[in-house]
């Protein structure tokens, strides 16, 4: 954990299912940051020592646990799991999904809602698509708000 004296941001990564590990990596190495990798599973990661991969249990939202545990102001979370961002939100860090899109104060509350509303169609046998597939302008979008992020977060700190 941080002990608030950190001068850069870490970015801390929701890796199962992320698809962007490799940008996060080229970002992290640009500007010289740390970036923990939170798994339920090994994971092969490149040879840098500022990667470091964290195994946790398999326990339910363990991942989840250990990355709220660790996040806090200034670091920049990588997830796709909205109740996980809200929580991260709450513990000061920058929330970033997969596609790009920043989670806000302003903007988890409708996020929250349309997971839910999506659940609810689901589990009463709504068709309702699902996510549609990572392309090429999600990565694009994503490597472009992680750089403002980083940016955004060196600037306070």
């Amino acid at each position: 954990m941080n002990d608030g004296t950190q001068s850069r941001p870490r970015i801390i990564v929701d890796a199962d299912a992320c698809p962007v590990k490799d940008e996060i990596y080229r970002v992290a190495a640009r500007y010289g940051l740390e970036v923990l990798v939170v798994t339920n599973s090994y994971l092969r990661l490149p040879r840098d020592e500022s990667i470091r991969l964290v195994v946790v249990g398999d326990g339910f939202d363990a991942a989840d646990d250990w990355i709220v545990a660790q996040a806090e102001a200034g670091d920049i979370v990588v997830t796709s799991d909205i109740v996980l961002a809200r929580r991260c939100i709450g513990a000061g860090a920058a929330v970033l999904g997969s596609t790009g899109r920043a989670f806000t104060e302003a903007s988890i509350g409708n996020a929250v809602a349309d997971r839910g509303l999506n659940e609810h169609l689901r589990a009463i046998g709504e068709r309702t698509a699902g996510p549609r597939p990572f392309a090429a302008a999600d990565r694009s979008r994503f490597l472009s708000a992680l750089d403002e992020a980083v940016n955004r977060a060196r600037r306070r700190g």
